[in-house]
C-alpha cells in the first residue's frame, strides 16, 4: 500500500528515543535483588498453561515461540475461592472472562500472526487487507468492560509501602528498597499454591480439586485475598509480560476495589497487547499479552487452526466459551510453517468481517456499553502505554466497504515506557489530554458511503 511519510510516528519514536535517555533504571541495589530473586525467562518455576512449539530458525535469534500465560491456574484459583470473594472479583468486570474454561494454545496460528504484525499501522497485515482487533472483538468474546474510565494512574519508584499495606508484609520480607516489582510466583506460594502445574493427562477438573484442596487462604482479610489474586491474574494473564515478575504498579488500581469496577479493563488489555507484539513478533521467543483473545480473535475472523465450535455452547457473552482447542503434541517446525502458508492462500472471500451480526447481545453489560466505541477513533491507555486504534483501516468490521485509505494519523502519537522511574509520576495528570480524549469517546469514523466494493482499497494495498 502507498503511504505518505508518516512524520507523526517518526516524531513520537524520536521523542520517546530522547526521553528514555533521560529515564532513570532502577538502583544497583535493586539491580542486585532482581539478579538474585528473578528467573530467567523461559525457565519459570510455578506455572500452568504453558505451551512450547519448535519454531524455524531465523535470524535475530528467535527460535521457540513460548506463551507466558498460565490460565488453567487463574480459572481453578478463581473458582476455588469462597463465593463473597468471586462476587467482587465479579463486580470488578472480570467474572465473565474467568467463567470460560482454558483451552490449549495453538501456538503455531500465534506464531504465524505476530509475524504479520506491523507496527506503523498497528494492524496485521494479511493477504486480503489489514486487520486489527477491536473493542467489539473485545466485548463480544471476553465480556471484559470496554467502557468506563481509563487505566491510567500513578507510577511510583518505590511500592514498599504500598505493597504492605494492600498485599501484606511477607512480600517484601528480606527486600531492600526500592522495590518495582515483584515476583508472580510469591503470589501463589503466599496462598499455597507456588508450583501448582496442571500435568499432561490431568483433567481441569481433576486439577481445580488439587487447587482447591491447597487453596489457604490463611487468616488475610477478603480484600486482601482479592488482591493477590487479582494481581496474579494481571500478571499472568490480561496483562502478561515476557517476565516472571510483576510491576507493582497494576497493586494500586486495587486499592479501592469499588473503584477498580470502573476501569475500562479490556481496553487497557487490548492496549498492553499492541504494545508488546513488536517486541514478540522481532527479537524474544516469548509473546506477551493475553494470547487466548488472539487466538480466538483470529479463529472467529478467519476459522482455522485447531480450534472447533462446540454446538451445545450456543450461549451468549462471552464468546470465547463456544470454542475448544484440542491439544497438539505433535506440533513441529513443518506445522508452523503449514499454518504460514494456509493465511498466504485463504480464500478472501471466506473471511468473516462481521461476525457478531445477529447475536442476542441487548442485555450483556460489556457490549451493550462499549456498543456507543465501537465505530470510534481510539487510543487505548493502560498507565504508562498509550496505543493507537486504527479503526479506519478496518470498517469492514462495521459492515462497510474499505476506501483506499493511506495509514491514517489522527493528530496524536502513541507512546510507550516499561521502565522505571527515579520519581513519582502520574500518568492520567501528565497525559491529561489523553485521558480527555478517552472520556470524550474519541472521533467518529466517516464512511464513504458512495462506494460499491472494496477493490479499490484491494488495488491500492496490494501495489
Amino acid at each position: 500500500m502507498r503511504t505518505r511519510e508518516k512524520r507523526t510516528i517518526t516524531r513520537g519514536r524520536r521523542q520517546m528515543e530522547e526521553e528514555e535517555e533521560e529515564v532513570e533504571m532502577a538502583t544497583a541495589g535493586e539491580e542486585e535483588e532482581v539478579a538474585v530473586e528473578d528467573v530467567p525467562e523461559g525457565d519459570e518455576t510455578e506455572g500452568g498453561d504453558e505451551t512450547e512449539a519448535e519454531a524455524p530458525r531465523r535470524p535475530r535469534g528467535k527460535g521457540r515461540m513460548r506463551s507466558r500465560v498460565t490460565w488453567d491456574l487463574c480459572w481453578a484459583w478463581y473458582h476455588a475461592l469462597p463465593e463473597a470473594q468471586q462476587d467482587q472479583i465479579a463486580r470488578m468486570g472480570l467474572g465473565h472472562l474467568l467463567s470460560v474454561r482454558p483451552f490449549h494454545l495453538d501456538v503455531p496460528y500465534l506464531e504465524a500472526l505476530r509475524e504479520r504484525w506491523e507496527e506503523d499501522c498497528k494492524a496485521f497485515i494479511m493477504p486480503w487487507g489489514h486487520m486489527i482487533p477491536t473493542l467489539e472483538d473485545l466485548a463480544y468474546l471476553t465480556g471484559l468492560p470496554v467502557q468506563g474510565e481509563p487505566v491510567v494512574g500513578l507510577e511510583r519508584r518505590d511500592y514498599y509501602d504500598d505493597i504492605v499495606e494492600l498485599l501484606g508484609p511477607e512480600f517484601v520480607a528480606g527486600r531492600r528498597r526500592p522495590i518495582r516489582s515483584i515476583l508472580l510466583g510469591s503470589l501463589s506460594e503466599a496462598v499455597g499454591l507456588r508450583g501448582r502445574r496442571r500435568g499432561p493427562l490431568e483433567s481441569l477438573d481433576e486439577f481445580y480439586a488439587g487447587v482447591r484442596g491447597s487453596l489457604d487462604l490463611g487468616d488475610r482479610s477478603e480484600e486482601c485475598s482479592v488482591r493477590i489474586f487479582v494481581s496474579y491474574l494481571f500478571g499472568r494473564l490480561l496483562f502478561a509480560t515476557q517476565s516472571s515478575q510483576m510491576n507493582c504498579k497494576f497493586v494500586l488500581l486495587l486499592r479501592d476495589l469499588a473503584q477498580a469496577g470502573r476501569y475500562t479493563w479490556g481496553a487497557a488489555m487490548l492496549g498492553h497487547l499492541f504494545s508488546l507484539l513488536l517486541s514478540s513478533s522481532q527479537r524474544s521467543q516469548s509473546t506477551g499479552g493475553f494470547t487466548p483473545f488472539l487466538q480466538i480473535w483470529g479463529y472467529t475472523r478467519f476459522p482455522m487452526g485447531r480450534g472447533t465450535l462446540v454446538e451445545e455452547r450456543q450461549m451468549m457473552v462471552p464468546l470465547m466459551t463456544r470454542w475448544e482447542v484440542a491439544p497438539d503434541l505433535r506440533v513441529t517446525d513443518r506445522r508452523i510453517g503449514d499454518v504460514r502458508v494456509a493465511l498466504d492462500h485463504y480464500p478472501h472471500d471466506q473471511v468473516v468481517w462481521t461476525p457478531y451480526v445477529g447475536e442476542a447481545d441487548a442485555s450483556h453489560p460489556a457490549v451493550a456499553a462499549g456498543r456507543p466505541l465501537f465505530d470510534r477513533h481510539l487510543l487505548l491507555l493502560c498507565l504508562g502505554t498509550c496505543e493507537v486504534l486504527y479503526l479506519e483501516l478496518v470498517v469492514r468490521t462495521l459492515g462497510w466497504h474499505q476506501p483506499a485509505i493511506e495509514v491514517p494519523s489522527l493528530g496524536r502519537e502513541g507512546h510507550s515506557r516499561r521502565r522505571f522511574f527515579a520519581e513519582d509520576r502520574d500518568w492520567g495528570a501528565d497525559h491529561g489530554s489523553t485521558v480527555a480524549y478517552w472520556r470524550e469517546g474519541g472521533e467518529q469514523v466517516v464512511r464513504v458511503t458512495d462506494l460499491q466494493d472494496s477493490s479499490a482499497y484491494m488495488e491500492d494495498y496490494q501495489a
